[in-house]
């Protein structure tokens, strides 16, 4: 779901970074004329996002080579699947090949640990979000690649909603004054939704008009209480201390969503690596 115009300005920053004036090892080594066929392998079990940008680098600098995607964002890859066949002139795939499995890695790498969480609230009505704790530049993959691994994203800019937090409350003066300031001038296909960590400012956030709330670092019995008092009339979301060890916990309390900046901010690269196929 990400735009092809994106991608293409994505790849000619990253490719401008590694290569910078040119690929010196590649130019002096490696014959003009050479050309190789190469494999993109997992070398474990994960789950696959930014296969199309790892491929686009490939094509943007190599415009002669030929590469077959084997497996689409979202595949659950075992250890020592062939992912990408690169064929074509050797000198340039090289010079790509980290830009390559940069992009891949990390991408896959979120993917794979947000199906782990996705996994652990299986079964509740909870619903994994993502956060705007995203790496410079990159938001737009990181966010696929969370939406990848079963999670929905949250806002993917200041721009796509209102989220009134306590620092917003505290210059307003109150969540009921700053949600009728919101009230005056949002678009109307615009929600508004209010952080609490108290369940005082769950009532007031209810009665402002609020059209989802955000459960801040409340313990469970906060949450279950905030869920009561909700009768379902809004969306809740809890946030704030949520891992692979609480989720579960967290899920049972009724709540809708669950964000976890850790899915983005902090997920471990995958192990994938480009190897020469070797025919005989």
């Amino acid at each position: 779901m990400i735009d092809r115009l994106q991608i293409q300005a994505f790849v000619e920053r990253a490719l401008m970074e590694d290569i910078g004036f040119c690929d010196l090892t590649a130019e002096l080594v490696i014959p003009k004329h050479a050309t190789a066929e190469f494999a993109i392998n997992a070398r474990h079990e994960m789950v696959i996002a930014g296969i199309d940008v790892a491929g686009a680098v490939f094509t943007r600098y190599v415009p002669e080579c030929k590469v077959e995607l084997l497996v689409e964002d979202g595949t659950r890859a075992t250890k020592g699947q062939v992912l990408t066949r690169i064929t074509g002139p050797a000198r340039g795939m090289l010079s790509a090949e980290r830009t390559a499995l940069n992009i891949l890695q990390h991408l896959s790498g979120i993917a794979t640990l947000t199906a782990t969480y996705v996994e652990k609230i299986a079964g509740t009505k909870a619903v994994l979000l993502d956060t705007r704790k995203t790496t410079p530049g990159l938001r737009i993959l990181e966010k696929h690649a969370a939406q990848v691994g079963g999670a929905k994203n949250h806002r993917l800019s200041l721009a796509d909603g209102l989220m009134i937090k306590d620092n917003h409350i505290a210059v307003c003066g109150s969540i009921k004054a700053a949600v009728a300031q919101a009230k005056k001038l949002i678009p109307v296909l615009t929600k508004i939704e209010v952080e609490a960590d108290r369940l005082d400012q769950v009532a007031e956030a209810l009665e402002s008009g609020a059209d989802m709330i955000l459960l801040d670092n409340m313990s469970l019995d906060m949450l279950r209480e905030a869920v009561a008092m909700s009768r379902g009339r809004v969306p809740l979301e809890a946030s704030g201390g949520v891992n692979l060890e609480t989720i579960r916990g967290i899920a049972e309390t009724g709540v809708d969503y669950i964000s976890v900046g850790r899915i983005t901010q902090s997920a471990p690269a995958v192990d994938i690596g480009l190897d020469e196929i070797i025919r005989t």
